[in-house]
C-alpha cells in the first residue's frame, strides 16, 4: 500500500470515527398536560412515551396530570404545557380568550364517563337524579357539560341538577360515602374500579346522552401553532400513532394501564373493551358532532352565541396520517 493510500484510509477512519462519536439530534422536548389522570382515553401520551413511539417522530415527552379542563386551560395559558389533552366543551375557553386552538379530534361519544353512585344508593334509575347533588371536576368542564346535558335530555332544563365542582375523583369518593353528594360524574374506567372495591357503583354511561360528539381533543398553545407548524405536526403524528397501536396491541395496552392508572387488570380489560371504539384514527372533526357542541354551549347558557369553527378549532395539521 502505497504512502498515499495508507493517508487516504487514515483519514477515512478518522472521518467514520468522528461520524460515530458525534451525537444524534436531540430530540424537542414537548410539555403535555391532561386535564385529569383517571381517563384512560389519555393514556396515548404514557403509551406512546414508553413504546418509543414520540421518539419515532423526534419528540421527548414530559407529562403533566391536571384536575380538570379548567386547570388544564390555565397550565396552557401560563405556557406551563405546550399541549393539552382535554374535552370538547372546553373549546369554549378559545372563545372567551384562553389562547388555545383545537389541532385534533381523538375520541367520540363519550363511553368513558358515568354517573357514579354509592353501592346502597336509593337512587335506581336516572329518573331519580332529578333534584339530586352531583360532583364534577371543574366549572366548564366535560363533567359539568354532561350533567347539564343529561338533566335538559331527561327534561329537566340545565338546572335540573345540582352540580358542585370537587377536583378530582379522589376528592369526590369520601364526599360520596358521607353522603354529602348524591353522585360523582366522573371516568368509567373509575367506575369499574370502585365497583370491584364495593365501594361504589355505575348508574348510566354518558354515550347516550351525546351518540354524535367530540368527547375529548388535543389543544395547542396559538402562538405554537404559528411559530413550529412542524412540531405540531410531529405531537399528532405520535399522538395517533399510539392510538394505532393501542387498538392493535390490547395486552400491551393493559399492561401499561394498569401500572400508570394504579387499576386492577380485571378493570382495565373491561375499560379496553367499552371504550377502544371512541378513539379516532386520524383527528378529523365531524361536523354533526361540532354542531352538538355549539348548540349545547349556547343552550346551556355557556356562551352567548354560536361560535365559528375557527374559534373553536382549526383543521390545518388534519387528517393525521402517523
Amino acid at each position: 500500500m502505497t504512502s498515499s493510500s495508507r493517508l487516504r484510509n487514515t483519514l477515512y477512519g478518522a472521518v467514520l470515527l468522528a461520524a460515530l462519536a458525534a451525537p444524534a439530534h436531540a430530540n424537542d422536548k414537548v410539555s403535555a398536560g391532561k386535564s385529569v389522570g383517571t381517563a384512560w382515553a389519555f393514556l396515548p401520551l404514557e403509551i406512546g412515551l414508553e413504546e418509543g413511539i414520540f421518539a419515532k417522530y423526534g419528540i421527548d415527552e414530559e407529562i403533566s396530570v391536571l384536575t380538570g379542563d379548567a386547570k388544564l386551560q390555565q397550565a396552557l395559558t401560563s405556557d406551563s404545557i405546550s399541549f393539552g389533552l382535554g374535552s370538547g366543551p372546553s373549546m369554549a375557553f378559545a372563545v372567551k380568550g384562553s389562547p388555545v386552538v383545537a389541532v385534533a379530534a381523538f375520541a367520540m361519544e363519550p363511553r368513558n364517563i358515568s354517573v357514579i353512585i354509592a353501592p346502597d344508593s336509593a337512587i335506581k334509575t336516572v329518573a331519580d337524579l332529578k333534584g339530586k347533588t352531583i360532583s364534577v371536576t371543574t366549572a366548564g368542564s366535560l363533567t359539568d357539560w354532561l350533567v347539564r346535558r343529561l338533566s335538559v335530555t331527561e327534561g329537566w332544563g340545565p338546572e335540573g341538577v345540582k352540580i358542585v365542582a370537587l377536583g378530582s375523583f379522589e376528592s369526590s369518593l369520601p364526599a360520596l360515602k358521607t353522603r354529602q353528594i348524591d353522585g360523582i360524574m366522573a371516568a368509567t374506567e373509575a367506575g369499574y374500579l370502585v365497583e370491584e372495591r364495593g365501594e361504589a357503583k355505575i348508574l348510566v354511561g354518558m354515550e347516550k346522552y351525546a351518540p354524535k360528539f367530540h368527547t375529548h381533543v388535543v389543544f395547542a398553545r396559538k402562538d405554537l401553532v404559528a411559530s413550529n407548524p412542524d412540531l405540531v405536526t410531529r405531537f399528532l403524528k405520535g399522538f395517533f400513532g399510539t392510538i394505532a397501536f393501542m387498538k392493535a396491541n390490547k395486552a400491551k395496552t393493559t399492561e401499561i394501564a394498569v401500572r400508570v392508572m394504579h387499576q386492577t387488570p380485571t378493570a382495565m380489560n373491561k375499560t379496553y373493551d367499552y371504550e377502544i371504539s371512541m378513539l379516532e384514527d386520524d383527528g378529523h372533526f365531524d361536523p354533526e358532532a361540532v354542531a352538538v357542541i355549539k348548540d349545547s354551549l349556547v343552550g346551556m347558557g355557556l356562551l352567548a352565541e354560536k361560535p365559528t369553527d375557527d374559534q373553536l378549532f382549526t383543521t390545518k395539521f388534519l387528517p393525521v396520517k402517523p
